[in-house]
């Protein structure tokens, strides 16, 4: 019985689905400790919370980080599969820090919309979403 591992398997002597775990358990990390270190400051000073209400939503981020990977297995274990569950989760994260990584701003994010609807279609003007109505 031939035991051996493929050439094909492996990468720099591990397995590479060894380097998709490492790559995922890292970015999460890097998350949850980015989050974590923000948070609070976020709160506080861009939205104006008292320093006890930041608390509360930073406890409630906080068990939620330890609950949610229960209901996650599950999830895996009897829907998607260990494969499909990681990609994913790797796929939400990419899009969360997507969207944290960009301020909606309403001044800063201009609709393409017809200056006039007599205008032809490939005439159109920048307008802020506050003068749509």
């Amino acid at each position: 019985m031939n035991t051996s591992i493929t050439e094909s398997s492996e990468f720099l002597g591990h397995p590479k689905g060894l380097f998709v775990c490492f790559a995922t358990e890292m970015w999460e990390r890097f998350s949850y400790y980015g989050m974590r270190a923000l948070l609070i400051l976020y709160l506080t000073k861009h939205w104006e919370f008292s320093d006890a209400q930041s608390y509360v939503i930073y406890g409630a981020y906080t068990s939620l980080v330890y609950i949610m990977p229960v209901f996650g297995g599950m999830l895996a274990d009897r829907i998607l599969g260990s494969r499909k569950a990681v990609t994913f989760g790797a796929v939400l994260l990419v899009l969360g820090h997507t969207g944290m990584a960009f301020e909606s701003n309403e001044s800063l994010s201009p609709v393409m919309v017809p200056a006039r609807p007599q205008d032809s279609p490939r005439t159109v003007q920048v307008r802020s979403l506050n003068s749509c109505s």
